[in-house]
């Protein structure tokens, strides 16, 4: 009888243990670092890469611009690392450089720090390096394709499309167009890309930023001293002014300036 007497005690005292015990084994919430993107206020530079060769395009960019930022920056402008040479290796190399760049990039001190952060953009063959001071993506990206200009010996990228430098990011809608334009315009010509957004159209947004520029300067398509490009992917727009030689550098496309496209000869 006192055994009996025991068990609804012994019962209520096991599943209170029990309560306690669920409470204990409660699994805390994980602290998730933000990745990187995009905001208003941002500049950096556009890529376009090959298609499925987002990974390779990123390291190679990543040593690239490293290289650049030391040759013009410095001590500023030094790389977290040895630089990785792509231009001789066969896949199972390049796979093996992928990992030990992404392995430096983890090791990197502060994120604050990099000069150049890659930003994973949801539209296919498209990158985005964020940039920080003393880096100016458009004298940046000009001097990058003057040298591959002046000596093709210099080619260190195979997956490298074109370069497109933005001085300033904003949101893709009609007021942060506005609000960068005033911020970034003079006299130029206007050339817009757009890419997996439809809110906006091409020609509406030549008359806007033409509408900004206002007098006395005045739109030439053809014959320009300075270029405003204004690209726009999904719900990002980015802007910058550019050189009159833009077309004299392939439009800043590193593929075409190492390896030009044979021009088709007329019947």
């Amino acid at each position: 009888m006192d055994n009996e007497k025991k068990r609804p005690s012994e019962q209520s005292q096991g599943g209170s243990a029990m309560k306690k015990a669920k409470k204990q084994w409660q699994t805390p919430k994980k602290n998730f670092s933000t990745a990187p993107s995009i905001n208003p206020g941002d500049a950096g530079v556009w890529a376009t890469c090959d298609m499925h060769k987002e990974g390779l395009c990123t390291v190679e960019l990543k040593d690239l611009f490293d290289q650049y930022a030391q040759l013009l920056y410095g001590e500023d402008g030094a790389a977290n690392g040895a630089v990785t040479d792509l231009t001789h290796h066969d896949a199972t190399d390049i796979e093996a450089d992928i990992q030990q760049e992404v392995q430096g990039m983890q090791n990197t001190t502060s994120k604050q720090q990099a000069l150049f952060t890659p930003v994973k953009i949801d539209v296919q063959c498209v990158l985005f390096f964020k940039t920080r001071h003393p880096v100016e993506p458009v004298s940046f990206v000009h001097r990058i394709c003057e040298d591959a200009s002046n000596d093709k010996s210099l080619k260190r990228t195979r997956f490298v499309k074109r370069l497109t430098p933005m001085t300033r990011m904003g949101k893709a809608n009609e007021k942060s167009l506005e609000e960068v334009s005033k911020l970034v315009l003079g006299p130029f010509a206007i050339r817009p890309t757009i890419r997996n957004h439809q809110a906006m159209k091409r020609d509406n947004i030549i008359k806007r930023v033409a509408d900004l520029v206002g007098k006395p300067h005045t739109v030439d398509l053809t014959h320009y001293n300075r270029l405003i490009l204004v690209d726009v992917y999904r719900n990002i727009l980015g802007m910058s002014i550019v050189d009159g030689d833009y077309e004299k550098f392939k439009r800043y496309n590193l593929a075409e300036i190492y390896e030009p496209t044979p021009q088709k000869s007329e019947a």
